[in-house]
């Protein structure tokens, strides 16, 4: 089994549209249920009904890493909370996003130094490459769609001020997400959260 996917490339945080489905989950949908209340009810509000699936798809993917305690600090949590729950689960649902954050961002704060670079990337995905030799196949075009949503996503999550800045401005973790993570012996997501790898 492949250890990195291109999966992430469908979106960032999506934090509106991770609530509704985070509400949705906690319904316990059957199949018909989700599918009705994504292409019919159009609950995420997309235009077409092949972009409410993808991006619920990828969603489900994410939240599906948690239990109910943890759609439950996405559905209704404060924001911070929400959107620092969501960043645990997307660590957890893509390695790629996990390891950019463990081996660059940390690294980075390590040497104390302030800014990622576009540099990083290469060096980061080659070290990959070396990881897992499949995804060398990944499109160029695909591999700037990767490099486009974590850069996305690390901003979202504030540990960017911008994708134009690269400057790294990691918050504090949320004590309500700290407890969460602990309570699920999440260790490896917690302490690439508090950037501790």
């Amino acid at each position: 089994m492949s250890l990195y996917n291109a999966q992430i490339s469908a979106g960032s945080l999506m934090l509106p549209e991770s609530r509704r489905i985070a509400r949705l989950l906690l319904t316990h949908p059957d199949r018909k249920m989700w599918t009705a209340a994504i292409e019919h009810d159009n609950v995420l509000q997309k235009k077409s009904p092949a972009t409410a699936r993808r991006q619920a798809e990828l969603i489900r993917k994410r939240l599906d890493t948690l239990d109910e305690t943890g759609w439950t600090l996405i559905a209704e949590g404060e924001h911070e909370v929400a959107l620092q729950t969501l960043l645990a689960a997307a660590i957890k649902h893509s390695r790629l996003l996990a390891d950019f954050i463990r081996d660059v961002v940390a690294g980075h704060l390590r040497r104390l130094e302030t800014k990622l670079s576009p540099q990083d990337w290469d060096a980061f995905f080659a070290e990959c490459i070396q990881r897992d030799p499949g995804i060398a196949e990944l499109a160029a075009s695909t591999q700037a769609k990767l490099l486009e949503v974590i850069l996305r996503i690390l901003v979202e999550a504030k540990f960017l001020a911008s994708r134009r800045s690269l400057r790294l401005t990691p918050p504090l973790l949320h004590p309500d997400v700290q407890r969460y993570l602990r309570a699920r012996s999440d260790a490896a997501v917690l302490a690439a959260m508090e950037l501790k790898q």
